[in-house]
């Protein structure tokens, strides 16, 4: 997919990848205005001090489970990491994707070619903590990480990438790895970079059959809040930065499961004080804090696995009456909690561009997503009602319950990155809290 590809050779121990000369070049090839200039300095400005230019040796490789072996220039971190590999097709929102918790586990390759090139900040983190690990395993990326410009840009995407222990392999021919995730499903894979250009393949391979894969794997317990916390902070404004909530109306318990800081944004900014829990919190450690309301958020890894310990939790919240609203995994695990299964899907929905229908409104959102699990509508007892499906492949992305103030979707509606069709959602959501405590 990049010079060239080979399959793994276990009588081979450690290779050197010297990928051809012109792909190297085609990648990075400057207009050369000065007839007077050397061929090999117009290729690359870093050789002028050191003519001739010589072979470069790829620096990274993307070793798949079914023995292919994608070659590139390696950037970021150092080093090995194994995860399930997927594409999105955002254009915007390398930053907030990178720090989204939800995709622990997993090697992002983004379809869009150019990632860096506005730099990084401090605003854009999306992981709870600014310096927590959202647990990403690496990035795909097409073409060289350039120099930021952006006025925003307080760090190079390069030296984010190597402080955050993320590790990016460039040059990648990101449209031939989407159509084969798309043909094939989201493969395993081992992500590697080594700057000598060493590497040793049947080590790689070692590493990567002993990746277990994202089926029955529990990631929220590794990337929830280790303990409880209060948040007001709401939604970024141009020139402004964030705001805080003052005179909140309601109070909403979040239980995080790898929760994005812009859902918790977005609900202060409906008029919400916020009290978040970990995964692992109880229905009674959460109704001991009198909510008005109890928030599912978004997350990583197998719902089926995370709601050993989650779903009894989340049917107890359900039994109480209160208002209950899900997000991507804590939809999938209401879904559970109200007897309806699971799936593994062929290759995701990972993007800023997904239409949806709500069907109750009979209007059509575009609409942030990341996810590989979706709930089966097959399953759902009479008492739920279907809610919103995606436009691309007819999967459930929402639903309700016909009895109770209980409703979610599949999709992120806080967007960060995406459209903001969705954040009518927030308001349901309130609007649901008030008719409670008018009730009351």
């Amino acid at each position: 997919m990049r010079g060239r590809s080979v399959g793994l050779d276990a009588d081979k121990t450690c290779t050197d990848f010297k990928p051809s000369r012109l792909a190297l070049a085609a990648q990075r090839k400057p207009m050369n205005d000065n007839p007077d200039m050397p061929a090999a300095e117009a290729l690359n400005p870093r050789a002028r001090a050191t003519a001739p230019w010589g072979e470069e040796r790829a620096t990274a490789l993307l070793v798949l489970a079914d023995g292919t072996v994608i070659e590139g220039m390696g950037a970021g971190a150092v080093g090995i990491a194994v995860g399930e590999v997927c594409f999105n097709t955002a254009m915007t929102g390398y930053q907030e994707i990178l720090t989204d918790p939800s995709y622990a586990g997993q090697i992002i390759t983004f379809t869009f070619p150019h990632i860096g090139n506005v730099g990084t900040n401090t605003e854009d983190i999306e992981t709870a903590s600014l310096a927590a690990a959202s647990g990403v395993r690496g990035c795909v990326l097409k073409a060289p990480i350039t120099r930021a410009s952006n006025y925003r840009a307080a760090q190079e995407f390069d030296d984010w990438l190597k402080a955050r222990g993320i590790i990016a392999i460039t040059g990648v021919d990101t449209r031939a790895l989407t159509a084969l995730i798309r043909e094939k499903g989201m493969p395993n894979a081992v992500i590697a970079h080594a700057p000598d250009g060493k590497f040793d393949l049947a080590a790689l391979k070692r590493e990567l059959a002993a990746f277990p894969g994202m089926v029955g794997l529990d990631l929220a317990k590794d990337v929830t809040s280790g303990q409880s916390y209060s948040w007001d902070e709401t939604e970024w404004r141009w020139n402004e930065g964030y705001g805080h909530e003052s005179n909140p109306r309601f109070h909403v318990v979040a239980i995080d499961y790898g929760l994005k800081r812009n859902i918790l944004r977005e609900l202060a900014t409906a008029g919400c004080k916020l009290t978040v829990l970990p995964a692992t919190a109880t229905a009674e450690e959460v109704l001991a804090r009198k909510p008005d309301g109890v928030f599912l958020s978004n997350g990583p890894g197998d719902p089926a696995a995370t709601g050993v310990y989650a779903v009894p939790e989340i049917r107890k919240l359900v039994d109480s009456g209160l208002p209950v609203f899900g997000i991507c995994l804590g939809h999938q695990m209401l879904g559970l909690a109200l007897g309806g299964t699971t799936r593994k899907m062929h290759q995701g929905h990972h993007g800023a561009n997904h239409p949806v229908k709500d069907f109750t409104t009979g209007k059509v959102e575009i609409t942030s997503m990341n996810h590989g699990f979706a709930v089966d509508r097959e399953s759902l007892p009479a008492n739920v009602e279907e809610t919103h499906v995606s436009l691309f492949d007819g999967s459930n992305c929402g639903l309700k319950v016909k009895d109770r103030p209980v409703f979610s979707v599949q999709y992120h509606p806080e967007a960060s990155p995406g459209p903001q069709d969705s954040h009518y959602l927030f308001k349901r959501f309130v609007a649901l809290m008030e008719e409670k405590k008018g009730k009351s």
